[in-house]
């Protein structure tokens, strides 16, 4: 696939202005050189052109957001002045597997001031005796080269740049502390709970006060209805009593009678 066609398939009908990364690796370039890439895509920031044949980087357009760039496996010997030219803000570059030979063909790269990283695996010039010493002298704006500081400090990879960024958002946020309002929310409701707490025992306390009130009104109740019962009894032994003596007074009095007439 020629990296014309690749370019519109990576498009997926956007316009050039929107994109911010773009991969265009294992294309074709047509005589080695940069096709269908142009001066629109001024938001790009990640652009990979890895095994593409290319040559020469003659016609990359202006890319002044551009902060890595992938040239790994390609033909590439020299030119790189474009560079600084078309990329001023790089600060990742990878030439691996290109056909650098020499420092000179990397003296263009002094121009680009903020690069941080440079990859040159698989490159002759990492043959050279000295060969990291001599880089990081002549190229002294680099941190890390192929993959190493000067000191033998592994790069971290773009992922835990990103995790570290994100750490130290979460840190401010922390040290920012709740928005404003937060805490007297806060307050609000643990005074509300206060309340309830409050009001709940009261109304236990009532219900308990009923309850006892209620069982004190139901004895009084039964022994009321005791006493009335025992008061019953009372009346009714003492209308058998009488009813009693009234008979043997009747009976009295018919022998009384009886005498007299005797």
């Amino acid at each position: 696939m020629e990296m014309k066609t690749k370019i519109n398939q990576e498009l997926r009908n956007r316009a050039p202005e929107e994109l911010t990364q773009l991969i265009l690796d294992n294309c074709h370039c047509v005589n080695g050189e940069i096709e269908g890439l142009n001066d629109t895509f001024k938001k790009l920031e990640f652009l990979s052109m890895i095994n593409v044949e290319l040559s020469s980087l003659a016609r990359l357009p202006n890319l002044n957001k551009l902060r890595k760039l992938e040239l790994s496996n390609n033909k590439i010997s020299g030119g790189l002045e474009v560079l600084a030219e078309k990329c001023p803000n790089l600060t990742h570059l990878n030439l691996s597997g290109n056909k650098i030979k020499d420092l000179s063909a990397l003296e263009a790269l002094q121009n680009l001031k903020n690069l941080k990283s440079l990859d040159l695996f698989n490159c002759e010039i990492t043959n050279l005796e000295d060969y990291r010493e001599s880089i990081f002298e002549l190229l002294q704006q680099i941190t890390y080269l192929d993959g190493f500081d000067q000191e033998d400090n592994e790069a971290p990879d773009s992922g835990a740049e990103d995790d570290e960024d994100g750490d130290e958002d979460d840190e401010e946020e922390d040290e920012a502390g709740p928005p404003e309002g937060y805490e007297e929310e806060e307050e609000e409701e643990e005074e509300d709970d206060e309340a309830g707490s409050e009001l709940g025992e009261g109304e236990e306390e009532v219900g308990l006060s009923y309850l006892m009130r209620e069982e004190i009104q139901d004895e009084e109740d039964d022994d009321d209805y005791v006493e009335g019962e025992e008061e019953e009894e009372e009346d009714e032994e003492e209308e058998e009593e009488e009813g009693l003596r009234g008979e043997k007074r009747k009976r009295d009095a018919e022998d009384d009678g009886e005498e007299e007439d005797d």
